[in-house]
């Protein structure tokens, strides 16, 4: 499957995901959907993200948004990642990396030496129609939530 481009219908796709569900994106349409990609639970950055769009989730919920986290963390460590920071968002398990390769965000990256394979922070913006209208890569998570916040206050 090729990834998705700007001003495209995002295909539909299904994954695992807390609260014993599975996310199925046909079943969304209607919502503007926020998707953000993270590498790990219960790191320091991902942490923060996660809590900053908990922060936010009423203004989200006022602009007929939901968030999703998606990492390739398995369910079982996404629910006691959500159950620890109160998210009130759903955490989706992508071990098999199909959504991480439907939104191109696994790259080359280096730590300490060793090279491998991971998530890039992204956010993507999927509208009413299924399409997906706005990008955020190489994510900063301080400035980050108000941009989203800024771009959806623009549609």
């Amino acid at each position: 499957m090729n990834s998705v481009q700007l001003d495209q219908t995002v295909p539909d796709f299904e994954l695992p995901s807390t609260g014993e569900t599975h996310f199925r994106l046909s079943e969304h349409k209607g919502k503007n959907i926020i998707i953000y990609f993270y590498p790990k639970d219960n790191t320091p950055g991902c942490t923060l993200e996660g809590q900053q769009f908990r922060d936010h989730i009423d203004e989200f919920t006022s602009l007929n948004t939901i968030i999703l986290g998606v990492s390739r963390d398995s369910v079982r460590v996404h629910e006691n990642f959500k159950t620890k920071h109160q998210f009130p968002f759903e955490l989706l398990s992508d071990a098999e990396e199909m959504a991480c390769n439907l939104f191109n965000v696994l790259h080359l990256k280096k730590n300490y030496g060793r090279e491998y394979m991971g998530i890039v922070r992204s956010t993507f913006l999927i509208n009413t129609e299924g399409v997906l209208i706005h990008e955020w890569r190489n994510v900063k998570v301080k400035e980050h939530i108000s941009d989203v916040i800024t771009t959806l206050k623009s549609l």
